[in-house]
């Protein structure tokens, strides 16, 4: 795991090494191992590296990385799990290796197969490529969106990098913040892909990538997840389910660094433990949250399954104020804003001070296996939406959105004034600001956008049901533009990698043709029967999610202080996350100077 940046094409060349090293400062944090960077003779690329070392600590993993007399260079972040079944096959081939690094293996595989390589990647990644012999760089990112990608174009120059503040060091990019961005943060809490909260930087797509030549650039999906249900019997669907789950841990466990496990105590986390046990024998290192707060408290059943499992556990009491003392460092790490995080930046602290450079985390499993509340509730709204429709929604969203301070009654009401479609049902049920409210404060922050071009569709594939459409969803939205972004930062914050056996692109194939009354049955019951040695108490104990007692904090003196808006908008901000979602985006504008909330308040009344 490592940090990465680039520039292509840049006019001003005398300047480009400034540019670059202003990149690689801003990710540091990312690579605390090691570093470096490349520039092409002709200056028409150069390439900024920081590297936590994970596999091959020898210098020989030293990147950028070249071979082939110097034609190929790589700036890469993230694991190729497969990497040694490729670099066997290559070698059958004839091609020869300096190093025991997945780095390697990948520009050998560009240099065989060209842009097919990423087809034959089982792993995270974001990587570029440049080939000084053609001329052409080659940006790449992983199925899911684990690792992050983002990439700045004017003219012929592209900027690319791991994190969105590396691209505004590097001070070419303007700040001026984009509606659309900002809109979907207000919405949903989190920027939806590929727009970002700053006009004219994008994300490369999950499952995607972009190849650029003389300032021309070139885009391709070449990876989407389709639900395709086949035949099975409930036997064959759990069995096919342990063992892709069994397969897929044992690849993410390969490290030459040790490798632990967020504990939380759900059914998740608690499956990799038990599965773990199957394949990797001697110590195995977990690490929880516990809190004073019974109500939130899930350390003692943490500390249950590490006994039951015989793991070295690690158990990390968070009160209010060691909270709060955490939260200016917490703050600093914010490299996009979003209402979640604080969690992942918690237990990874503890768990890089325990000495473990590697973690897994259960994240994916409720995506998969219909895990949340949405599975059910969404498809009952589209369905009721499109009952109603004879009578006049439209009318009844606009009493239901102001007649009542509600929020989840408005957001029904915003949900009945759209299409009743899955895409309009989701965006109301997981909202955090309702549509009308969402405009009130971009009134206020970037006036003049247009309102046509805010909530915009989201392409969703023929899915053989509206549950399957929710998990489509799920994973394509709140998973990647929220949980795997707050992974990814909060967990680099500490020079931790986390790696998320669910979202392997294998044990995807393997399942995604599991009809959804079996794969999606409540209450995920399929991962259940797959996991036979998960204990009857952590099944039958009530899902509650890696949650903190936030609104219980916010009433100690010391955290009121930081919840403080500068001037409160003429809206509800109850409940707690409302503030906290525009807490943090005001804190996240201070912070980078962003125009044209630099000189102003941000929310006035």
């Amino acid at each position: 795991m490592c940090g990465i940046a680039g520039c292509l094409g840049y006019a001003e060349r005398d300047r480009l090494e400034i540019v670059l090293t202003k990149m690689q400062q801003a990710i540091d944090h990312r690579g605390p191992d090691d570093r470096g960077i490349y520039i092409s003779e002709d200056l028409q690329a150069g390439f900024a590296h920081t590297r936590l070392s994970i596999l091959d600590l020898s210098p020989a993993g030293h990147q950028p990385m070249s071979i082939n007399g110097d034609r190929y260079w790589i700036t890469f972040n993230g694991e190729i799990y497969n990497f040694q079944e490729l670099r066997a096959d290559l070698i059958a081939k004839g091609i020869g290796f300096q190093s025991q690094t997945d780095t390697e293996a990948i520009l050998q595989l560009y240099r065989t197969y060209g842009t097919d390589c990423v087809r034959h990647l089982r792993g995270m990644f974001a990587f570029a490529i440049w080939d000084d012999r053609e001329k052409t760089a080659f940006l790449a990112r992983d199925p899911l969106g684990i690792k992050p990608l983002y990439y700045w174009r004017s003219g012929q120059t592209l900027l690319f990098s791991s994190e969105l503040r590396a691209l505004l060091a590097s001070s070419l990019p303007g700040k001026t913040l984009n509606p659309r961005g900002l809109y979907s943060y207000l919405v949903s809490g989190s920027v939806a892909e590929p727009d970002t909260l700053i006009q004219d930087i994008e994300t490369l797509p999950a499952g995607g990538w972009l190849q650029w030549r003389a300032g021309e650039v070139k885009q391709q999906q070449y990876w989407q997840i389709e639900f395709n249900p086949q035949p099975i019997s409930q036997t064959e669907a759990q069995e096919r389910v342990r063992q892709a789950l069994i397969d897929s841990i044992k690849y993410h466990f390969v490290s030459d660094v040790p490798v632990g496990v967020f504990l939380s105590g759900g059914i998740d986390s608690t499956s990799l433990v038990a599965l773990a046990r199957q394949t990797q024998l001697g110590e195995l290192r977990t690490y929880s949250i516990a809190f004073e707060e019974t109500q939130w408290n899930e350390g003692p059943i943490a500390q249950r399954i590490a006994e039951t499992f015989a793991t070295d556990h690690t158990e990390y009491m968070l009160t209010a104020p060691v909270a709060r003392q955490l939260m200016d460092d917490f703050l600093d790490a914010i490299d996009r804003p979003s209402i979640d995080g604080f969690n992942t930046f918690c237990v990874s602290k503890i768990a890089r001070e325990c000495g473990s450079k590697v973690a897994l985390s259960g994240l994916g499993g409720d995506e998969l296996f219909g895990g949340y509340s949405s599975f059910q509730q969404v498809p009952k709204m589209v369905r009721w939406g499109q009952r109603l429709r004879w009578l006049q929604p439209l009318q009844i969203g606009q009493l239901l959105r102001r007649s009542t301070k509600n929020g989840k009654l408005q957001r029904l009401g915003d949900f009945l004034q759209h299409p009743p479609n899955s895409f309009n049902a989701y965006l109301s049920y997981r909202g955090i600001f309702t549509h009308s409210e969402s405009l009130q404060i971009l009134d206020r922050i970037c006036p003049g956008y247009d309102p046509a071009t805010l909530r915009g569709s989201f392409p969703i594939p023929d899915c053989p049901s509206l549950e399957d459409e929710v998990s489509f969803l799920e994973i394509n939205r709140y998973m990647r533009n929220q949980l795997l972004g707050d992974s990814d930062v909060m967990s680099m914050a500490w020079g931790l990698e986390v790696r998320v056996p669910f979202l392997d692109r294998v044990l995807l194939n393997a399942i995604d043709t599991i009809p959804h009354d079996i794969r999606l049955a409540q209450g995920k019951q399929l991962l259940i029967n797959a996991v036979p040695e998960l204990p009857e108490w952590v099944v039958n104990k009530p899902k509650q999610g890696f949650l903190f007692p936030f609104d219980r904090w916010l009433d100690d003196p010391e955290w009121q202080s930081l919840f403080q808006l500068t001037k409160t908008p003429q809206l509800s901000l109850a409940p707690w996350y409302r503030r906290w979602s525009l807490v943090i985006l005001e804190k996240w504008l201070q912070k980078i100077g962003c125009s044209p909330t630099a000189s102003r308040s941000t929310f006035t009344s």
